[in-house]
């Protein structure tokens, strides 16, 4: 192959990919957020996750979509929490994050969930994935575990868990630190985080 031939070649594939990344960029991102009537998550796709973030994803090499969660490091890693540990949820104590690796969206793997999708642009994007990078805690101090399901792990997490800053406090902060308007003060229960999305890509 001539010279030239190999360098329009070059030139034209270079071309096609930058033209896909604005392509992408210009789509936006989705994100989903899901609730069980109690406990939210947040959802994104393992594939739109940018090279030095987020390094617990290697963990879910399969996986279509990455679901963070954060709660209180002993009740949301107990399966069958007593009064004990659920009263100890009212005072600040150490917390995790809970990732999944799902295949399809959170909704189609759990059926029960509500669920709201949100689209970010690129910007907005790479806020939440910092705040969702920055939420772990790799002192080392504290190591991971198995989590709720098969396809989940416990990681140790950065923040204190207790009555006035919940898991429903963290997606909420994680929203607003992305740009949507969110507004996490107040916010303890799903049902006040739910209430607000509609309105978050306004």
């Amino acid at each position: 192959m001539r010279p030239m031939r190999r360098s329009f070649i070059a030139t034209v594939a270079a071309l096609a990919l930058v033209l896909a990344a604005a392509g992408r960029a210009a789509a936006g991102f989705t994100v989903y957020v899901s609730s069980n009537g109690w406990h939210t998550d947040i959802a994104i796709a393992r594939a739109d996750i940018p090279a030095g973030r987020i390094p617990e994803k290697a963990d879910f090499q399969e996986a279509v979509y990455l679901q963070f969660g954060w709660g209180d490091a002993d009740f949301y890693t107990e399966p069958d929490p007593g009064i004990g540990t659920t009263l100890g949820t009212v005072l600040p104590g150490p917390a995790v994050v809970h990732l999944a690796g799902l295949t399809v969206r959170p909704s189609l793997t759990f059926r029960e969930l509500e669920e709201v999708t949100l689209t970010l642009d690129a910007d907005q994007f790479a806020r939440l994935v910092d705040h969702l990078h920055a939420s772990f805690d790799r002192s080392g101090d504290r190591v991971a575990g198995p989590g709720i399901y098969a396809f989940s792990r416990f990681f140790p997490a950065t923040g204190e868990f207790h009555l006035f800053n919940t898991c429903n406090t963290w997606t909420a902060r994680a929203l607003a630190a992305a740009g949507l308007k969110v507004d996490p003060s107040g916010v303890q229960t799903a049902r006040e985080l739910m209430r607000q999305l509609p309105a978050a890509e306004d």
